[in-house]
């Protein structure tokens, strides 16, 4: 991005707007003062939370104030960098919008636009209705009638998560797994036999294949990919397979304008080309056994045939494996006819450029990569796609390679302490029981990496609670009270029209937030927590590159407001209250079996247990035993003041070998999926096509186990709407939770396409003039879904017969920042997930919201 003069006197006049307006230190942090010598200031490290990067960061504060955010230059991962989300974030603890006290509703109606009439009141009140009500449940017997939603979590999530709600005897406790981005790691363990998300050797790589991956904006390990991004450049060939362009494809060797949801149909021929052309690593995968040699390009490998010709089938006794296991099974069942001409017109990339892409991957070997998004993987068919993106990493050979791809190195982390002994026979009783949200069917495998129907889906839960039965199958009752904290399903989830029903019909909701949000609003009682990021005790893990990182999470400055962290905190306060109420079981729970691991104290009030559970969880990273696989930290204060354990580097070639399957190799025919597959169908008592079929797959037989196209899922028929919806993510989007800070809405225009302080849908040009639209129209965008209300931008980084819009606007709710008028729940622009239909794949229980999966019409309207 350009910045002239202009620009930047504009940046820093928000700054002092900033200042001006609310007192508070803004977007733009004052400069660093630490070097003077008569300065009080200091560093303390904890973490950001705005991706799933968790990247440790370093706050400098100043009589009790933060005045600015580094990179902790203690994390090996990072190299001490981050991405500008971390700035945002002392908008965010500082918003005068932020909730400050429990809250009740006096307003008994609930809905979009409804106020709730909330009046503050003491956490001694709020703790003690949610108490009786809790109790009320459990003299019923009712425990089940309890439900539990959680959203983006630290390391001791399961305090309260999980732990309470068993003990409390309900089954029905869901993560937010669903609306991420699971169906990429089942894709990773249907091929090489890791659950888990990919991390890059980015500075080694040679060529990139971006299946639309934008990493200086989006992705799980930007801080550290935006500060190589340069080097990057500089080494490898680049080319985005995006229909928008990207920040990322704006500086690429090529883009390649994809048609939304046809992923696997490029993948499927760059692998044809690959083989058709010999480039397959031979090292890694394997070769022919004998016959002269032919192949149009060589490497002096060896003097074999190639057998793979467009359109005829492989006898595979002709072929020896080495680390790769099934190529030619999949050859014939999906790549022998799937030439580029063939994608071409599927995918509406020109058949040449296929051959050429294909060609360059194919010859710089195991330095390249192959790096899918959630744009690949979450998608209705979205799995088999994504196995097409990751088998491409495994023809060049590029898995634990020098530039290629790897999964996370070891940095073990503590158990909380375990729980059964303090189990009733009310929650023996309710472990047993299945939880409401549907995940045992046939027709959803929900597979998560441990076992069938294990992944939960939250997302579900309004539509089972909207159910007038309240149930899937055999059994139904209602939820009678609902608990969610970290979570804003009325405005993530796709179809979130859904959780304003279901949040309205729950008899009693409480929401533990620290902003106004969408789903807050039909709160009966509102807790506020602490910021996750300056006033509590966590941890992460995570990773980036080739390490592995546990950083803490802890206490940067008090809290400004009357507030309690959550998952800890919380916790602990309801189970008092409980005890005073008769039911001890959680209390002694937490007060007996957690032990503080330096003095074998137990906890005594819920700040004494906030960080006792945090350093029973990261023991290992401080206390030595994690020694062997890096840092060696001694102790909690070192942890502490240090901020983060470093794990050692990856080792390349490590898993060659044993990569996780029972084969051992890289399967290209898939017989961990096939074996899974088959397990469904003994449990439901039928064939692996009727299980298929059910999920809503197009596969049969073998094409079932194999990396393969599946025609996209579109809601809406084309005559209605036209063109094909897709999102990306905003760069400053802290996943949908900084809308309300003023950098976020100033520096929207980082994103190629937007408009600071608007929310644009993007046109091509040729399509606005079809429309009779022009830059700046107010319209409605509508789908079988719902509509929203943008303006129009006339693009031409968007690919004709495409719409496309930034995720992250749309809030009526959230605050005065977030929302064109809080006061009267007026949203600025609109919310994706309104126009979005909710739908899943199958496989993982991922949400599925990319690929196309609604088409929309667009009309003007008046402003």
């Amino acid at each position: 991005m350009n910045i002239n003069r202009r620009s930047f006197l504009k940046a820093s006049a928000l700054g002092l707007a900033a200042v001006a307006a609310t007192g508070v230190t803004p977007f733009t942090a004052v400069a660093d003062e630490s070097h003077k010598p008569n300065q009080t200031g200091k560093w303390t490290a904890t973490t950001c939370q705005g991706c799933t990067a968790s990247c440790p960061v370093k706050v400098y504060t100043q009589n009790k104030r933060i005045l600015r955010i580094m990179g902790n230059w203690n994390c090996t991962a990072t190299g001490g960098k981050i991405c500008p989300k971390p700035h945002l974030a002392i908008q965010q603890v500082y918003d005068p919008d932020r909730i400050k006290t429990p809250m009740k509703r006096t307003n008994p109606e609930k809905g979009r636009g409804v106020d709730p009439g909330f009046v503050p009141i003491s956490w001694d009140e709020a703790l003690d209705t949610i108490a009786d009500k809790l109790m009320e449940l459990k003299k019923n017997g009712e425990t089940k009638k309890l439900a539990f939603q959680k959203g983006r979590s630290t390391g001791v999530g399961d305090v309260l998560y999980k732990k309470f709600n068993i003990l409390f005897g309900t089954p029905n406790y869901f993560g937010h797994g669903d609306i991420c981005a699971e169906a990429e790691k089942m894709a990773n363990w249907a091929t090489e036999g890791t659950f888990s998300y990919h991390n890059y050797d980015l500075t080694n790589t040679k060529c990139f294949l971006m299946w639309s991956t934008d990493p200086i904006s989006s992705n799980r390990m930007s801080g550290w990919a935006s500060s190589v991004w340069g080097k990057v450049m500089d080494g490898a060939k680049i080319y985005v397979i995006d229909p928008r362009l990207s920040a990322t494809a704006a500086k690429a060797d090529k883009w390649l304008p994809i048609i939304p949801g046809t992923d696997g149909a490029l993948a499927c021929a760059i692998a044809h080309v690959i083989l058709t052309k010999g480039l397959w690593n031979k090292k890694f995968v394997g070769d022919f056994k004998q016959g002269p040699w032919n192949y149009e390009l060589t490497d002096n490998y060896n003097n074999k045939a190639n057998l793979f010709k467009a359109g005829e089938t492989v006898d595979e006794s002709k072929f020896e494996y080495n680390q790769g296991y099934g190529l030619v099974r999949w050859w014939n069942l999906a790549l022998k006819d799937a030439t580029p001409e063939w994608a071409a017109d599927i995918c509406g990339v020109e058949a040449k450029v296929i051959t050429e892409v294909a060609t360059q991957f194919g010859k710089y070997g195991d330095a390249s990569c192959s790096w899918q998004s959630p744009g690949t993987n979450m998608q209705v068919r979205g799995v088999y796609g994504a196995m097409a993106a990751n088998a491409l990493n495994g023809l060049v050979g590029s898995i634990e390679t020098k530039g290629g791809v790897f999964r996370s190195a070891s940095a073990s982390t503590g158990k909380l302490p375990d729980h059964n002994h303090f189990r009733d026979s009310n929650a023996r009783k309710a472990a047993k029981m299945k939880a409401i949200d549907g995940r045992i069917r046939k027709d959803f495998l929900n597979y998560n990496g441990k076992a069938i129907h294990s992944n939960e889906t939250s997302s579900r839960l309004a539509d089972v609670i909207l159910q007038e039965d309240g149930h899937y199958e055999d059994g139904s009752y209602e939820i009678k009270m609902l608990i969610s904290y970290w979570c804003n399903y009325c405005f993530s989830s796709t179809g979130a029209q859904r959780f304003e029903r279901a949040y309205a019909k729950v008899p009693f909701y409480v929401n533990i937030t620290t902003m106004p949000s969408e789903s807050a609003m039909f709160a009966d009682i509102l807790l506020p927590a602490k910021h996750y990021m300056f006033e509590r005790w966590g941890f992460m893990k995570a990773s980036q590159g080739l390490y592995s990182y546990i950083s803490v999470q802890q206490p940067v400055i008090t809290p400004l407001w009357d507030t309690k962290t959550d998952e800890t905190e919380i916790a602990w306060e309801l189970a008092v209250k409980l005890k005073e109420r008769g039911f001890s079981n959680i209390y002694n729970y937490y007060s007996k079996a957690f032990c503080d691991p330096e003095t074998g104290n137990c906890p005594t009030n819920a700040a004494e247990f906030a960080e006792i559970a945090v350093k029973i969880m990261t023991a290992p990273a401080w206390n030595g035993k994690n020694a062997k696989q890096g840092t060696d930290l001694g102790s909690w204060r070192n942890f502490c003041s240090k901020g983060c354990f470093n794990s050692k580097k990856m080792g390349y070639k490590k898993h060659w070998g044993s990569l996780g399957q029972d084969t051992g190799k890289f399967e290209f025919f898939s017989e961990s999926l096939k074996t899974l597959l088959e397990q469904v169908a003994t449990q439901y008592k039928c064939d692996v096509n009727s299980v298929v079929e059910s999920m809503g797959f197009e596969a049969r037989d073998g094409l079932a186990f194999v990396p393969h196209y599946e025609t996209p899922v579109r809601y809406g028929d084309e005559k209605t709407y036209p063109y094909i919806f897709e999102e990306h993510r905003a760069r400053l989007n802290l996943e949908g939770r900084s809308a309300n800070c003023v950098g976020y809405q100033e520096f929207k225009d980082t994103d190629p396409g937007d408009v600071a302080w608007d929310d644009v849908i993007k046109i091509n040009p040729s399509d606005m003039e079809d429309l009779g639209l022009k830059t700046g129209d107010t319209v409605e965008v509508t789908s079988p879904q719902g509509s929203i209300i943008v303006h129009a931008k006339a693009w031409e980084g968007t690919r004709p017969g495409v719409v496309i819009k930034a995720y992250g606007q749309g809030h009526w709710a959230f605050g005065h920042v977030a929302a064109a008028d809080f006061k009267n729940f007026k949203p600025r622009g609109g919310n994706n997930n309104d126009i979005l239909p909710c739908d899943w794949e199958r496989l993982s229980g991922s949400t599925a919201r990319h690929g196309g999966l609604t088409r929309v019409s667009i009309k003007k309207v008046e402003a």
